[in-house]
């Protein structure tokens, strides 16, 4: 047990840091760029993936020195993939939402442009979870 929440808190820590560098990148990409944030979102999911997997191996995980590394990036993308079909259905059905929510409200119509930044919020602890839950079976020796 006492194993088991060392890692939830170092996962947890490298969340938070992927977390920085994925909504980092998808603010500049979608605020600097004028990328369609649905677009800029999967992008920067992408870049925090590799950064993610390089830390959950050697520092989360007791990850098996000997398996196959092509073989277990392979299933890190797979799950990683899944994780970014999670994201992205969340974030076109929660921005859509939070912005029609938003635009009948008098106070809030003009910040509705900005929805996809509070979704992405919520999108990222969902598909923080289902990680953490997956790397953990498939990646960590046994």
């Amino acid at each position: 047990m006492k194993k088991l929440f060392g890692q939830i808190v170092k996962f947890g820590a490298v969340g938070f840091l992927c977390f920085f560098i994925d909504y980092f990148i998808m603010v500049a990409l979608t605020e600097l760029v004028g990328i369609p944030s649905f677009i800029s979102s999967a992008c920067s999911y992408t870049i925090s993936t590799v950064v993610n997997y390089i830390l959950s191996i050697t520092v989360v995980f007791d990850a098996d020195k000997n398996a196959n590394k092509t073989a277990q990036f392979g299933i890190f993308v797979v799950l990683s993939l899944i994780g970014l079909g999670i994201n992205q259905l969340l974030m076109w059905a929660g921005t859509g939402w939070l912005e029609g929510l938003m635009d009948q409200s008098s106070l809030l119509a003009a910040y509705s442009r900005y929805a996809y930044m509070v979704v992405k919020i919520f999108a990222t602890a969902v598909v923080m979870v289902y990680n953490f839950i997956t790397r953990k079976i498939f990646i960590e020796k046994h």
